[in-house]
């Protein structure tokens, strides 16, 4: 396991997984919140933050269609 909170999965410095891109997330919010970012930056940060939480919510509707799936083919259901 890594010692870092990155994963291998996230090598080149793009998170692949809903919980990298989650932590992303967290992490673009802290930096705005800090308020030390200049304006070109935040900028940027706020449009890979739009960007990521657009992922998560597709990932998040594609787990429930799964979901919602699974529950229909069950026996009984």
């Amino acid at each position: 396991m890594p010692a870092s909170n990155e994963s291998a999965a996230m090598t080149d410095g793009t998170p692949k997984t809903f919980e990298e891109k989650l932590d992303r997330i967290d992490a673009i919010v802290k930096e705005l919140e800090g308020g030390h970012t200049d304006l070109d930056r935040a900028i940027a940060l706020f449009k890979e933050g739009k960007a990521l939480t657009r992922e998560c919510e597709a990932l998040l509707k594609s787990a429930q269609e799964q979901i919602d799936r699974a529950g229909r083919d069950e026996p009984g259901a």
